[in-house]
């Protein structure tokens, strides 16, 4: 057994479950700009893993089925982003739903003042989506 402690590195993906999953990739290339680096699988047991820009991936599994419970709690993920704003608009030209659109956010009672540029869409399969720019978080 090692006596190494193992560490957490940060995130290495993001999971969603895709109602079209062809239209789901393509949107995650297109509309947010990620590579497809990896992917497995046939029909609804295919999966792809989607590099983000930086070795973070968004994991996009088949088989959705509407009307299906949700598999999990995660309220949105977090794109880092330079520019918010370019961000959104490239994300609902190909088809996201804007559910707020960019500003300028100071979180009230923070440990120190801090503006950052936020938006928000839902994804092809309801997945909430945030951009969000700020150079120091």
């Amino acid at each position: 057994m090692s006596s190494t402690v193992s560490k957490t590195r940060g995130f290495h993906h993001v999971a969603l479950r895709a109602f079209d999953f062809d239209a789901t990739v393509r949107f995650y290339e297109e509309g947010i700009g990620c590579v497809r680096k990896f992917g497995w699988g046939t029909d609804d047991t295919r999966a792809a893993l989607m590099d983000v820009g930086d070795g973070n991936y968004i994991e996009i599994f088949a088989g959705r089925v509407p009307g299906s419970v949700p598999e999990g709690g995660v309220i949105h993920f977090a794109l880092r982003t330079d520019d918010t704003d370019a961000a959104f608009a490239r994300a609902v030209a190909a088809g996201a739903t804007p559910t707020v659109e960019p500003k300028n956010a100071q979180p009230a009672n923070a440990d120190r003042p801090i503006t950052f540029r936020v938006a928000f869409v839902n994804g092809l399969d309801g997945e909430s989506i945030e951009f969000f720019q700020n150079d120091e978080l």
